[in-house]
């Protein structure tokens, strides 16, 4: 439905202005857009421990979250932006394996789930990661922001009705049952489409 709306040009282009060299999506978002399909382990025994494998420094990563490592993903052959996958200590040794034989860097952090704050530590001190933009669908946006590790959120409005009903909106599941406010930074109108980019700080 999105990429029907004017405006989709104006979502990718803002992404290059904001100078995002890496950025990061969900298991959700990267099974709909990026990966091919689904992996299944013939031993599933856990990794069970916090680690982390370089399959290749890059100045920037397609980042997924994916905390019980069950995508596939094609032999990675990128040099600019190679995926990396963040995973929790359930996800199987397998799994790991498999994705250093596609040239595949990984990180494991988190008991149950992925430990965010944990990963972008290993991201910024391993792999060079200064700049981050989070891109995901609603659970993962909603976990960065639980965590404390968003320092700004902009919204783009596409000149279009959706109308579905039980669509996700921008953030669910929150751990308060506050309001977070934020602060007003500015807004840019792209006039050819009619779309509008909202920036808050928190």
């Amino acid at each position: 439905m999105t990429a029907q709306m004017r405006g989709n040009d104006a979502y990718y282009a803002t992404l290059s202005d904001l100078d995002l060299p890496t950025t990061l999506s969900g298991r959700r978002t990267a099974a709909s857009e990026m990966a091919g399909g689904a992996f299944t382990a013939k031993d599933a025994t856990a990794y069970g421990k916090d680690g982390f494998h370089i399959a290749a420094k890059a100045p920037g990563y397609e980042v997924v979250v994916d905390s019980r490592g069950s995508l596939l993903w094609p032999k990675e052959t990128s040099t600019t932006k190679p995926h990396l996958i963040i995973t929790s200590r359930r996800v199987s040794a397998e799994y790991l394996r498999y994705l250093e034989k596609q040239n595949i860097s990984w990180i494991v952090a988190g008991a149950e789930h992925a430990d965010l704050a944990t990963a972008a530590d290993v991201l910024a001190r391993h792999f060079g990661v200064r700049r981050m933009g989070v891109v995901g669908g609603p659970t993962v946006n909603t976990a960065f922001l639980n965590a404390g590790l968003l320092a700004e959120i902009d919204i783009m409005v596409g000149p279009g009705i959706d109308g579905r009903a039980d669509m996700p909106s921008v953030f669910e599941g929150r751990t308060s049952d506050r309001p977070l406010p934020l602060r007003f930074e500015g807004v840019k109108t792209f006039q050819q489409s009619g779309a509008v980019l909202l920036r808050y700080s928190l």
